[in-house]
């Protein structure tokens, strides 16, 4: 299973890698579509009669098909969106770091809640100007991050196929251990 998940994770870090535009118009596509379903739920919601504010969950029902529509139509948007929402959490994260280093005391890491602050402030800053250029940046290096963690986990799942003693076919995955026991018995190896 290792292998499997490390191959799927490897192919997922290839496309985001190479192709971050379209990566990301996939997650706005998704984003939309979310919006659509949300907003199907709660208009099903306001026809139920045993709820009693029932106009209240149709008016965010159609806002949000209405916005789920207008951001699969406008996936430059979405994608700018995405990097706005990224950008304003880290500005806000790193704020809250730089408080916690500048109002903790000496013993409790307060230079490196400092330090990550400053750097996560900044780099908020920067997505939050250019957010599309930042988010197909982040879609390339969580691509390359990919790449490199669906590399481990498939050196691992053979490491640990080796310590198992199971032998791999060349499908990649393991002989069952009745299986060789019969081979063995049979005089196959």
């Amino acid at each position: 299973m290792t292998i499997f998940l490390g191959i799927v994770t490897l192919i997922l870090g290839l496309i985001v890698s190479f192709s971050p535009s379209g990566s990301l118009n996939v997650i706005a596509v998704l984003l939309g579509i979310l919006m659509i379903i949300s907003g199907i739920f709660h208009l099903i919601r306001m026809f139920d009669s045993a709820e009693s504010r029932r106009a209240w969950l149709g008016i965010p029902g159609l806002l949000l098909i209405v916005i789920g529509v207008v951001l699969i139509r406008n996936l430059h948007l979405t994608v700018a969106l995405i990097g706005l929402i990224i950008g304003i959490t880290w500005v806000v994260q790193g704020l809250s770091a730089l408080i916690t280093g500048i109002s903790g005391g000496s013993g409790e890491g307060r230079g490196w809640w400092i330090f990550f602050g400053i750097v996560s402030l900044v780099a908020g800053i920067v997505v939050t100007a250019v957010p599309v250029s930042s988010v197909m940046v982040i879609a390339v290096l969580a691509g390359i991050w990919f790449i490199i963690v669906g590399l481990a986990e498939i050196i691992a799942g053979f490491i640990l196929r080796a310590r198992l003693g199971a032998p791999v076919t060349a499908g990649g995955q393991a002989e069952p251990l009745g299986r060789k026991r019969r081979r063995r018995r049979l005089g196959m190896r």
